[in-house]
């Protein structure tokens, strides 16, 4: 909602008029005829029309693309965080064997990887709706 400040500010830019005016070639300013100036500013209901502008999200800043999920991705993020966890569960079991360290890791690696496919697949179906695109759906059956 915004604040009383910005709602006056609005308000006051709205008040105002403004006269369109062409400076011709030899520096002079030179008044819009009226109706070339309904020409060149179509109107539908009273409202000037506007390119589309971006999606933006709750602080007002265009709403980052975010890619489909794809599990190459999901693989090249294994890649380096299978070495933190080896590195972590080092730190954290200095007495058990290498190979049970490096078990360890296999397994919560694995259990990782497909959460963040998940992850990556709830993000761009937000985005997608954020932005209010079509959300890739399942084909429904009919019975």
């Amino acid at each position: 909602m915004p604040t009383r400040k910005q709602r006056r500010r609005r308000q006051k830019e709205l008040r105002h008029e403004y006269e369109y005016v062409y400076v011709d070639g030899e520096g002079r300013e030179v008044e819009v005829d009226p109706d070339d100036l309904a020409d060149a500013s179509p109107r539908r209901n009273g409202k000037r029309e506007t390119k589309a502008a971006p999606a933006k999200g709750r602080s007002g800043k265009p709403v980052r693309e975010v890619q489909p999920p794809s599990w190459n991705r999901v693989l090249k993020r294994v890649v380096w965080i299978a070495p933190l966890l080896f590195l972590a569960f080092s730190a954290l079991n200095r007495h058990q064997a290498l190979t049970s360290r490096l078990a360890i890791t296999a397994v919560y690696t694995g259990f990782f990887a497909p959460f963040m496919y998940l992850m990556d697949r709830a993000l761009y179906r937000s985005y997608l709706r954020r932005s209010g695109q079509e959300t890739p759906g399942r084909p429904s059956r009919k019975h």
